[in-house]
């Protein structure tokens, strides 16, 4: 999965070159047909100036994106991103720059213009529509809120940058904002009390012990000390002890009291107002908000129950294949014995966390040697492997991956959960490095920003399903780059594909069916191979992030579809490495556009 809150075909962009071309020559003839294409080009231009217009915009109100993306200009900025004069703030912005962008339309735009168009249009109108659904009133559970990112931004390990003396002053200021936005976040939990928005009890229970790692007696002893612990050496004497002071004093005296202000209203009042039911369907109008959810997530129509059934179809398919694998090792028992055996036998376990990094680390060489007969198109930036910040690594999932900043500063990093070593199989490395690495979101999510002819809205956007779609769909690509060399190996790509399809049935069983947290539970030991911790820690997250979990497998089926047509129609002519870089090329996009953008170029193929 991604830490971190676009496409039409190579023949369109060559047909609209092909017509450019042929304008001096039409002109004499058809002087109305040579003033189209020029005026569809002037309102390209004009869009794309305001694209630009609107990203910057877009960074001023919403600095931590900025930061997140390299752009340090609003470092030490922090909004009050919960609070109503924020939300109606957005709100207008939204409604300005739709405004702005259909008055100049889209009528007689190709290609990539055409598509921004589109993309912009879409996203804004689903922003609308979002403000329907009173999200603002649950701003906190165990996968995340102003703590825990406050942490990760303020430690020095995340895309805050603590290398001058302003980029210390620059976090000052930003720390001084916390209690501000905790104060939001409480106010906020209580009008949810008010409206019977309220989150689930066992989301909350999850929260407090991530507050209790985060809360420190002493600020020497606190995750934000770490930017002091790690001065320059550079730095003036006067400037450290300086910095030394403001430090000491923001910790113990702005941000130490905020964050126990919030676990105390959490523990005193919040949980005793919290629900035993764990489905989004269960909240004032909660069925709607789910399907708007699943529409969003998915980026397409299907319904709650038809993705409940493909997620049934594919459990079924997927337990065929396994079966397979558990006659490859001779195993005799029943699916579920075998589960269990990959579970238990101790062959399958790390020695150690060292042992667990190296192994991944040892991946990125094997995997890469095999890129090319995949891959033309690939990434400039790195990326780097390390494990999970300890606060956050119970809750958190297997792995994560956050892109790379814009400037080259900071590379992508892998994150890998070394908690509860035991549960961290052999098994399922090869896949989640496939994923969340190489070939996956590393190279999906570098290449978008390195598109630097796209708008900005397009290269640090995206589509969920389009981004999980393809870092599943990579996990299939194991045994041609290199891994799965063995059944067990194998038999880890398969679960990884299995557990996407369980979240299908699971994510829309608990938010359109009344699913409870323990019917959830029987169906992941039953159907898959799956630790305790993360069964517990996946359906926890789907119950904080209804919807979410939906566009792995919607995704991945999506672009096995297309491989596979593209594959009959072309025959001979289909090279792999240039089906991936037209799905890549353009970035991130709905799932429609992506199947518009692949049969155009299965029919310029053809020609």
């Amino acid at each position: 999965m991604t830490l971190r809150p676009f496409l039409l075909a190579l023949a369109i962009s060559a047909a609209l070159a092909g017509c450019n071309r042929a304008a001096p020559d039409a002109a004499p003839q058809a002087p109305a047909a040579a003033a189209a294409p020029q005026a569809a080009e002037g309102k390209a231009a004009q869009l794309n100036a305001l694209y630009a217009e609107y990203w910057e915009a877009y960074l001023k109100l919403n600095p931590v994106q900025a930061t997140f993306q390299g752009d340090h200009r609003y470092d030490d900025q922090l909004p009050d991103f919960g609070s109503k004069a924020f939300r109606e703030e957005q709100h207008e912005f939204t409604t300005q720059w739709l405004e702005r962008v259909k008055a100049i339309g889209s009528d007689g735009l190709q290609g990539q213009d055409l598509l921004s168009y589109e993309i912009f249009v879409r996203n804004g109108e689903m922003a609308l529509t979002a403000e329907m659904f009173p999200g603002w009133m649950l701003p906190v559970n165990q996968m995340g809120s102003i703590a825990s990112y406050a942490v990760m931004l303020g430690s020095g390990t995340s895309a805050q940058p603590f290398k001058t003396v302003k980029d210390y002053d620059n976090w000052l200021a930003r720390g001084r904002r916390l209690p501000v936005l905790i104060d939001t976040e409480i106010a906020n939990m209580r009008e949810g009390i008010a409206a019977g928005v309220v989150q689930p009890r066992v989301v909350m229970e999850k929260v407090l012990p991530q507050l209790d790692a985060i809360i420190t007696a002493k600020p020497e002893d606190s995750q934000f000390w770490g930017p002091i612990a790690n001065l320059p050496a550079d730095f003036s004497a006067e400037d450290k002890a300086r910095l030394t002071e403001a430090y000491r004093g923001m910790i113990a005296d702005a941000v130490m009291p905020a964050l126990k202000k919030e676990r105390d209203f959490i523990a005193n009042e919040y949980l005793a107002k919290t629900r035993d039911t764990v489905g989004l369907a269960a909240l004032p109008d909660g069925e709607a908000w789910y399907t708007f959810n699943a529409r969003t997530t998915t980026t397409t129509d299907k319904t709650p129950a038809e993705i409940h059934q493909i997620g049934l179809d594919e459990v079924a398919r997927i337990h065929g294949e396994i079966r397979k694998v558990m006659t490859e090792v001779k195993f005799e028992g029943s699916l579920q014995d075998f589960f269990k055996f990959m579970q238990t036998d101790k062959r399958f376990q790390f020695k150690s966390e060292d042992a667990l990094l190296a192994h991944y680390r040892s991946l990125e060489a094997k995997i890469e040697a095999n890129v090319p007969k995949l891959f033309s198109l690939t990434p400039k930036a790195g990326f780097e492997i390390r494990p999970t910040e300890a606060f956050r690594a119970k809750s958190a999932a297997g792995g994560e991956y956050q892109s790379p900043s814009e400037d080259g500063s900071r590379p992508g990093v892998f994150y890998v959960n070394t908690y509860d070593l035991p549960t961290r199989k052999t098994w399922d490395a090869e896949d989640l490095f496939l994923h969340e690495a190489i070939p996956g979101h590393h190279f999906q999510l570098a290449l978008q920003q390195e598109l630097t002819d796209l708008p900005a809205f397009r290269r640090f956007g995206g589509e969920t399903a389009f981004i999980e779609g393809w870092g599943l769909y990579s996990e299939g690509l194991g045994k041609d780059l290199g891994v799965y060399t063995d059944p067990y190996s194998y038999f880890g790509r398969l679960q990884g594909e299995l557990w996407r399809a369980v979240r299908l049935v699971v994510d829309t069983g608990l938010h359109s069916k009344g699913w409870t947290r323990q019917q959830v539970l029987d169906y992941m030991f039953a159907n898959s191979s799956v630790s305790e911790p993360d069964a517990v820690a996946e359906a926890e997250r789907y119950i904080a992030w209804p919807g979410q979990a939906l566009a792995y497998k919607i995704g991945e089926l999506k672009i096995k579809e297309l491989r596979a047509r593209a594959e009959e129609k072309l025959g001979d002519k289909f090279d792999i490495r240039e089906f991936h870089a037209e799905v890549l090329k353009d970035g991130s996009v709905p799932l429609d556009v992506l199947e518009q953008k692949i049969d155009r170029w299965i029919a310029s193929k053809q020609g």
